[in-house]
């Protein structure tokens, strides 16, 4: 869309949905994929797709899927299980998703990322491009972590990091998450003081609450997870409904319904919001006062003579955080000399540098085109 969705009722009109939905809203108690409940939802998505605009689905469930079949009384917990039952899973998962979409004459492609898909910034271009060319062929794209491959060391977690990434790779409309409960709420849902949400506008709105997930059987991520997801998305422009599964038809026609978290930023361009959210950090540069003031306020380039130190062992080009002196990340960038480099050059102006080094090391530590001031967020409990 043109113009940016300011409220629930704009979801109606979205030209591009991601949806992300979690295991325990797809399958039965015992860990089965419960198919009336994947048939449900592929009905409304389909309704969206065919009356309205694309949809891009972040489904888990593969863990899951695999539960019943493969006799596992509770959710694997050692990786190489976990593993396999990703493996037999997705297969099972995604018959039924081609099944169920064929009905409406929508074709599905599967895309299993890791991490890497979005940290590397070759395989960011990549995973963009794969995205949008299914999505112009009309096909619906059907998005999980390859947990085949995953390892513990580099790996989403959930699919709630990843859905709001994916919403950035495709620069979607509006992000859809969907969970068992049906809002956001001011304490546990089944204590009676519990108060329901309706919108979140700023994010210190919701720090104090206890969302802390309370486990469960099935899905891995919790409320918190959600939230922090939304951080994510909205951040950068993008608005996110979080809602139960139960009422995804009432979500996309625009009804009343979940919590609203209103965008708290502009829309980056794809390379700041790769930067901001997806790059792998490779080091840190700790800068003082004033080059905080000048890279936060006026978003200007970072120089040598307000840099402290500098903290790893990263080259000229690898993405490093911007921080100050107390450990705040201030922004992200690609830096422009090595870390061996910046301990030569630190606290020197230009002309310094030149007298010293060489016209050739005269230049910008992180140039404002290659750096992204962070969205500040307060930790939530």
């Amino acid at each position: 869309m043109d113009i940016p969705l300011r409220q629930r009722s704009d979801i109606a009109k979205a030209a591009r949905v991601v949806v992300k939905v979690g295991s325990s809203s797809l399958t039965q108690p015992g860990g089965h994929l419960d198919v009336n409940k994947l048939n449900y939802l592929v009905r409304v998505l389909a309704t969206h797709r065919l009356d309205t605009g694309e949809v891009v689905l972040v489904s888990s469930g593969a863990q899951a899927a695999a539960m019943g079949p493969l006799n596992l009384p509770t959710k694997p917990r050692d990786l190489a299980t976990a593993q396999a039952a990703a493996s037999v899973g997705q297969g099972l998962l995604m018959a039924h998703y081609t099944q169920a979409f064929q009905i409406f004459g929508l074709p599905v492609g599967q895309v299993l990322l890791t991490a890497e898909d979005v940290l590397r910034r070759s395989q960011y271009r990549n995973a963009r491009r794969a995205l949008e060319r299914l999505l112009s062929l009309g096909v619906v794209p059907v998005i999980n972590e390859n947990d085949t491959v995953a390892t513990d060391e580099i790996r989403f977690g959930d699919n709630d990091r990843l859905a709001a990434l994916v919403a950035h790779l495709v620069h979607a409309d509006v992000l859809v998450m969907l969970t068992d409960v049906d809002a956001l709420y001011t304490a546990p849902p089944k204590l009676p003081t519990a108060e329901k949400i309706r919108e979140v506008h700023r994010f210190d709105e919701v720090e104090h609450l206890d969302i802390r997930a309370r486990g469960s059987a099935v899905g891995t991520g919790g409320m918190v997870t959600k939230v922090q997801a939304a951080a994510i998305a909205s951040s950068s422009g993008i608005p996110v409904l979080l809602t139960s599964a139960d009422l995804i038809e009432e979500a996309l026609t625009g009804a009343d319904v979940g919590t609203w978290f209103h965008p708290t930023g502009k829309r980056l361009p794809r390379r700041q919001l790769w930067l901001a959210y997806a790059a792998e950090i490779a080091g840190r540069i700790i800068v003082d006062e004033g080059a905080v003031r000048a890279i936060a306020e006026r978003n200007a380039s970072l120089l040598p003579a307000g840099v402290v130190r500098a903290e790893g062992d990263f080259k000229a080009g690898q993405p490093v955080e911007i921080a100050s002196r107390e450990g705040t990340a201030i922004a992200r960038g690609l830096s422009g000399y090595s870390s061996p480099q910046i301990g030569e050059v630190k606290g020197l102006s230009m002309d310094e540098i030149s007298a010293k080094l060489g016209e050739e090391l005269a230049h910008e530590v992180v140039h404002r085109d290659e750096l992204v001031v962070m969205a500040r967020h307060r930790r939530l409990k």
